[in-house]
């Protein structure tokens, strides 16, 4: 039977159930990837199962996060992960080697693999022919143990890229004609596999520039061919041995054909406060703009630094822009630095950041008051970039390089002249050097783990009770994401000690949540979350379900829920329900009492689920499409209480 990439790659690792669209299915994880910010929790919990070394081909734990040292806890953060990674069989890649994304896919990525990693953006690695995928801590912890990685069959649409893209038009804006025809919430259960004649004419960087941003979709994740553009690559990084031909069969079947034509692409931009909100660079043209960062694991290649290199040469920044450039990796900062491409942009006023998150997870560079900051990151979450008032438009390096050169947006097809666009040629060899990766210990069972002050025990949920005597304690609306939940930036150095994390729990949303739960815990009473579309989209951060259970959240019910947040909060034994009709979230309003009964008793035997909402004298039905593994998880008061 003709098999599509996904479906190739599904059967090849499949555990549990059938490859059926809409179905559960278990797979095997050949490789993990941790970053800081979400690792930590990742490891203790990968601790409490009672592992004795990883049982996954590779896994990785990268620094890349939490790279300002304000203050010990991120320094004893780091600590504790190189002495976790030595003990347990994982590789530990230093703070300053790069971003987790960019390196993987530079120095561990492969075809045909899988790759599960704590963080959204791990959906990267399919511009190699990965079957990556973003998911919590505590999935990662469960693959690392040698358990299955459950999730739904996928339904597998087809992006058919056709043509060739114009001068001073990237991959950042084929991705961006993607989000503007798909949007941002609907897409649960897909995955993007693109294909087509213009696939050939995108790089390894350029295609993974595509796949990162696919996590914005809301979908499972996106892939490419591994072809020999791809061998290619992996030629220059020396691991040519990964490399294999992975194609869909001729007559492969999907859902959906969607239809690019890369040669009608021009230039675009996610306005505010949304990846989805994508208007053309035309359109504003002439708008002054106060900083241009680029960087990111979206845009911070090799190719990408070059070309704005080269577009900087015999060229100054406007007097009037705050212009950071921070490269994705060691390696690519490494090159730029010895053929010279750093002192051109230096020379022309760029400020050269640490190859870091930074700036994309509100670490720094945060914009003045009101400012237009143009980004090559991946989301512009209203308050993300740590100023709540600024207004953040995400672009390609090509355009946001032009504006950094004006001091306002300008179509860089005209700024600079369709015949001056700078050929960029992929490198014939990278310069490896891994001496930034630390291997394990041979003797691990003799490794100390370093524990500082702010490191705590993973908390641990009760079983599920029969009946839910709750309140809806906060009502949130449509496209909530896990920066609403769980603020990073300065916050993120608390993520290994949930009690205090969790006081900061909608902190810019309702300041007073975190303080409200708490003393509804104290008196017995569940907190109940209520909201709209979309909740839950963006990072894979578990702590946005972990600390609502710490404060004593029992139930969220939304409209809709995105994929990961949902299997976190299952994880953690918080119930992910769905209203049976959205127009009945109008019928609660924050601080209504709420009741839930025979609740255990009716996910076993798959009744009804009827909530009643004791203030307004309403009854109200609820969905959930829980298999019975899930169920039984959240019966036992989440993965952890399970797995024992």
């Amino acid at each position: 039977m003709s098999k599509n990439i996904v479906e190739k790659i599904l059967q090849s690792h499949l555990i549990n159930g059938q490859l059926i669209p809409g179905s559960e299915i278990g797979i095997k994880i050949d490789q993990t990837l941790t970053q800081d910010a979400t690792g930590t929790m990742a490891y203790l919990q990968f601790e409490a199962m009672g592992i004795d070394r990883v049982k996954t081909e590779l896994s990785v734990s990268y620094v890349d996060h939490n790279t300002l040292q304000d203050g010990f806890e991120n320094a004893d953060d780091h600590r504790y992960l190189q002495t976790v990674a030595a003990k347990y069989g994982i590789l530990y890649s230093k703070a300053g080697n790069g971003i987790c994304h960019q390196v993987h896919l530079e120095r561990f990525g492969a075809p045909g693999k899988t790759l599960l990693g704590s963080d959204s953006h791990t959906p990267t690695g399919g511009g190699i022919g990965m079957l990556a995928i973003g998911a919590g801590g505590l999935d990662v912890a469960v693959a690392m143990s040698g358990g299955p990685f459950y999730l739904t069959c996928p339904n597998v649409v087809k992006a058919e890229l056709k043509g060739k893209l114009k001068p001073w038009v990237s991959a950042k804006d084929v991705i961006l004609k993607l989000l503007e025809i798909l949007t941002t919430k609907g897409n649960v259960g897909t995955v993007i596999e693109y294909g087509g004649e213009g696939v050939k004419t995108l790089s390894v960087p350029e295609r993974a520039t595509i796949t990162n941003m696919g996590a914005e979709l809301g979908i499972t994740t996106s892939i490419f061919p591994s072809d020999e553009v791809t061998r290619d690559f992996l030629r220059a990084q020396k691991r040519e041995e990964d490399w294999v031909e992975l194609i869909a069969d001729p007559d492969a079947e999907y859902s959906r054909i969607i239809e690019i034509n890369l040669d009608e692409l021009g230039p675009m931009f996610a306005a505010p406060h949304s990846p989805d909100n994508v208007v053309t660079v035309k359109s504003l043209k002439g708008m002054k703009v106060e900083q241009v960062l680029i960087g990111s694991c979206t845009n911070a290649s090799y190719r990408d630094i070059m070309l704005v290199a080269k577009v900087l040469e015999g060229r100054k920044v406007s007097s009037d822009i705050s212009f950071g450039v921070a490269c994705g990796s060691k390696q690519v900062l490494d090159m730029v630095s010895r053929n010279n491409a750093l002192a051109t942009m230096i020379s022309a006023g760029a400020r050269i950041l640490e190859s870091a998150c930074g700036f994309c997870i509100g670490n720094g560079q945060a914009p003045g008051t009101d400012a237009v900051s143009i980004r090559t990151n991946n989301r512009n979450f209203l308050g993300r970039s740590g100023t709540k008032s600024a207004k953040v438009y995400l672009a390609s390096p090509e355009t946001a390089v032009a504006a950094a050169l004006a001091g306002e947006i300008v179509d860089p097809s005209e700024y600079f002249g369709k015949d001056s666009y700078p050929s960029i040629e992929m490198p014939h060899e990278f310069l490896i050097d891994d001496s930034m990766i630390v291997q394990p210990s041979s003797q691990g069972e003799k490794v100390q783990i370093f524990r500082g002050p702010n490191i705590g025990e993973p908390p641990i949920n009760e079983e599920l009770k029969e009946k839910l005597n709750g309140v809806a304690t906060i009502k949130v609306g449509d496209k909530i994401t896990t920066d609403h939940i769980m603020p990073a930036g300065s916050r993120l150095k608390y993520r290994s000690n949930v009690p205090k994390y969790s006081t900061f729990v909608f902190e810019g949303v309702d300041p007073i949540f975190a303080e409200r739960s708490i003393e509804n815990k104290k008196k017995g009473i569940d907190n109940i979350i209520i909201a709209g579309l979309s909740y839950g989209q963006g990072s894979s951060r578990e702590h946005a379900a972990l600390c609502p259970m710490y404060l004593g959240v029992k139930a969220v019910v939304a409209k809709s829920i995105e994929r990961i947040h949902k299997a976190n909060l299952i994880n953690f034994g918080i119930l992910p329900f769905t209203f049976e009709d959205e127009e009945d979230y109008d019928k609660i309003d924050k601080d209504d009492i709420l009741e839930i009964s025979v609740l255990r008793q009716s996910l076993a035997e798959g009744k009804d689920i009827i909530l009643h909402n004791l203030t307004k004298n309403i009854k109200i039905k609820l969905s959930h499409d829980l298999t019975s593994r899930q169920i039984d998880i959240i019966m036992a008061g989440g993965l952890l209480n399970y797995t024992k």
